[in-house]
């Protein structure tokens, strides 16, 4: 058996895990890489090579940058803004958060974006008498659509800007994705304004976020400290509401309002079946309730207290009620620093990523210990472990062959048709795989089809890159979707209603703008 033959095997495998949905998807990654090592398709450093690849390290950084911006408040700033000036109109309020939604995904990845808005496009939803089913997916669907904005928007971005920079045509430039990025936004806005109260359900889900913006107002009026409200929570400290469990070492101590406990957090007030116990000392019970005031990094070691549960975690409060501050104001001159880099076109990419990284930990945006856990090490191990599969696709031959099908099948001298063909390959694979895996797959495919036809290499790699990033029918297709099926109350045959016209429209803009933007 030839190298092409069982390159074309291992991704037949690879694409068959993926889709089987049993086993995680960075452990089919890594048996991908050791497989082709095995069969003697990469050598060791090409199996292992890809963790250290510019590309991943770039990725990696991404999610520090992000945990900067998201964790110091500026999204949930931009979110209230936002529901402060969007009004009750409905097509007001969902154009609003649709190009929110956006802009915060070229910045914070569509993951982040998704994550940071649930909460705010449900509470906006009962406010204009909207269910959240009605908001979320077009909401999801806009950033999917922002994620093409810029080069650091996506990961299949800068996949798709590296392949093009190793096949000799030079990567694309920071902003040159936003020439078929806004299209892509103003036509996916008006199909959900147009046609998403007719092809989305209406329907209220079984469980809904919790909007904690006003966490101090509502547990000082729970309490009863109404008082002490405006000093609960600051940038530098918070409340926690704790229950004490069962065989928990609380029971049976006495305590008081006002008493200092381990962890330096003080007891602002103790409850009992709904009942607040005053300022006399008592005995704990199971079931008391415990308001505790401490700065928010000893608020955060109570998630792993055996002896309390907590109500609502401290990280989504703090996210969600601390007010703009320092620490947002120089995450926010980091993100402009990166993007100054980026667009300059004089830092490389990984360099840059580093760069602002680090700044963002020594300038205390965020601890070492947050932007290790805010890396997406999933994400980080699929591309690094995928990047070998690539790789043996590209020097097996395997993407030669599957090339000369397609110029076959399309025919030769017809670049748009192979345009076509390329989009259709892509999109389909990534409705089932992750977008990043399935441009990793398609990239190497693209670059034989280019070199075999004579077509210039960038205009199919951008069509790939649309192609990834219509993960539009199926909840599986991106995190993002998975994210708001629940909080909507969706199920796995809404997606593909709404998301089928707003593929059409992004497969014209691939047919249509992308040959105007790089010459075919």
């Amino acid at each position: 058996m030839d190298d092409a033959s069982k390159a074309l095997i291992v991704l037949g495998l690879v694409v068959a895990l993926f889709i089987w949905n049993k086993l995680p998807v960075g452990a089919v990654a890594i048996l991908a890489a050791l497989t082709l090592w095995v069969t003697g398709l990469v050598t060791t450093e090409q199996a292992v090579g890809g963790f250290g690849d510019p590309v991943v390290i770039f990725i990696a950084t991404l999610f520090v940058v992000s945990e900067g911006i998201d964790s110091t408040g500026v999204t949930t700033w931009a979110g209230r803004w936002l529901i402060d000036r969007a009004g009750t109109e409905r097509t007001r309020v969902l154009m609003a958060i649709c190009l929110l939604s956006a802009l915060l995904t070229s910045l914070i990845t569509l993951n982040g974006a998704v994550a940071a808005l649930l909460p705010l496009v449900v509470l906006l939803g009962q406010r204009i008498g909207t269910p959240p089913s009605q908001l979320l997916m077009p909401v999801a669907f806009a950033g999917s659509a922002g994620g093409l904005l810029m080069l650091m928007s996506s990961p299949v971005n800068v996949i798709v800007s590296d392949a093009a920079a190793d096949s000799g045509a030079g990567p694309f430039s920071f902003f040159s994705f936003s020439l078929v990025g806004i299209p892509l936004l103003l036509g996916t806005v008006a199909i959900c304004l147009l046609f998403g109260p007719r092809l989305l359900p209406k329907r209220m889900p079984d469980y809904m976020p919790p909007d904690l913006g006003r966490y101090a107002e509502m547990v000082s009026s729970h309490y009863a400290i109404g008082d002490e409200a405006p000093d609960l929570i600051t940038r530098e400290a918070g409340v926690a509401e704790v229950v004490v469990p069962p065989r928990s070492r609380l029971v049976g101590e006495r305590v008081h309002a006002g008493m200092r406990r381990e962890h330096d957090l003080v007891i602002l007030a103790v409850q009992r079946l709904g009942r607040d116990l005053g300022d006399e000392p008592i005995e704990v019970a199971e079931g008391d309730a415990l308001l505790l005031h401490g700065r928010w990094s000893e608020l955060d070691q109570l998630s792993r207290d055996r002896d309390v549960l907590l109500v609502d975690s401290p990280e989504l409060v703090r996210r969600q009620a601390v007010p703009w501050g320092a620490k947002a104001s120089r995450a926010v001159l980091v993100l402009a620093a990166l993007v100054g880099m980026l667009a300059s076109g004089q830092v490389p990419p990984a360099i840059a990523g580093l760069a602002a990284a680090v700044a963002m930990v020594l300038l205390r945006v965020v601890t070492a210990t947050q932007a290790y856990r805010a890396i997406s090490w999933q994400t980080v191990v699929l591309v690094g472990a995928l990047i070998p599969l690539s790789t043996a696709i590209s020097t097996s031959g395997a993407a030669d062959q599957v090339a000369s099908l397609l110029i076959d099948a399309v025919g030769t001298g017809r670049p748009y048709l192979l345009l076509v063909s390329m989009f259709l390959l892509t999109a389909t694979l990534g409705q089932v795989v992750s977008n990043t895996a399935t441009v990793l797959v398609v990239v190497p495919i693209a670059v034989a089809a280019a070199e075999a036809t004579g077509t210039s290499v960038k205009p199919l790699l951008m069509v790939v890159a649309i192609a990834g990033a219509a993960a539009l029918l199926t909840p599986i297709a991106t995190p993002g979707n998975m994210m708001i099926m629940t909080p909507a109350g969706y199920r796995f045959g809404d997606y593909w209603k709404l998301g089928l016209p707003v593929m059409a429209w992004w497969f014209v803009v691939a047919i249509a703008v992308v040959p105007l933007g790089w010459n075919l």
